[in-house]
């Protein structure tokens, strides 16, 4: 019997967002497993300090998701250094925070441009090199809240909503060709990102960070905060043949926030 993940040794990936938070937690747990990684990240020296921390044969490189121009070069440079692409993790994501009436054209773009198109862009340039190569993963990350709306994140919500919408369509069209493709949906997770969201939530809801804090442990059955290392471990199994006839779906990794 085969050990969970050994069938990734001597694959190849390609993780965007990968320069800290959980792409990199990604870009770890996968070369953990003996896959080679190309970190993109819009920070290229990040990129590329992540990768020679993580060891492994791992590239760094810079990449703007918005830009299709900068997805397709990212994504060459990574075919060329390590051969080949077996796994593709659009986890690139941004965040801000307001009152819906509040919203700007910008916050909404901005959400919209990285969230979604960095995605599909991400996506389709990979699904090209899948269906000549006949055979890949993809595994994008979504969001708790593209499961439920958030208050003071509806454009965030919806932008998560658009990835799993997504998801599960480019599932449809690339089954018949064999390439899988799912979506791994967190909950609260620690990261700079989670303190930025904190301090902006702190404010609009007129109390303390520790008090945002504690109201998401609280809503939280397992009763703590998550970690980029408790989604790491379920893209590990999806990108693995363990989840061979797994395609379409929206996992949530949320503690328990949201179990339907």
């Amino acid at each position: 019997m085969s050990v969970l993940g050994s069938d990734l040794k001597g694959k190849r990936a390609f993780v965007t967002g990968g320069g800290a938070g959980i792409g990199r937690a990604i870009a770890a747990a996968l070369a953990a497993h003996g896959v080679t990684v190309a970190i993109a990240d819009l920070d290229a020296e990040r990129a590329a300090k992540s990768a020679t921390e993580i060891g492994g044969g791992a590239m760094g490189l810079g990449v703007d998701v918005r830009d299709r121009a900068s997805v397709e070069s990212a994504f060459a440079g990574a075919l060329a250094k390590l051969g080949g692409c077996d796994i593709v993790c659009a986890n690139a994501g941004v965040s801000t925070m307001a009152h819906a009436v509040d919203l700007t054209d910008e916050e909404w773009n901005f959400n919209f441009d990285v969230n979604v198109r960095g995605v599909f862009l991400t996506n389709q340039i990979a699904a090209r090199h899948f269906l000549r190569a006949k055979r890949g993963v993809i595994v994008n990350t979504a969001s708790l809240a593209g499961k439920v709306g958030a208050p003071l994140l509806a454009h965030y919500s919806a932008s998560k909503f658009a990835v799993i919408g997504w998801t599960q369509a480019l599932a449809r069209e690339l089954a018949p060709a064999g390439i899988r493709v799912n979506a791994v949906c967190p909950g609260f997770v620690r990261t700079s990102m989670q303190e930025r969201e904190v301090g902006w939530e702190a404010s609009l809801r007129g109390m303390p960070p520790a008090e945002v804090i504690e109201d998401y442990i609280r809503q939280t059955p397992l009763g703590r905060l998550e970690t980029p290392e408790d989604i790491a471990g379920l893209v590990c199994f999806l990108a693995s043949d363990a989840a061979r006839f797994m395609t379409g779906q929206a996992i949530n990794v949320t503690g328990g926030v949201y179990m339907t």
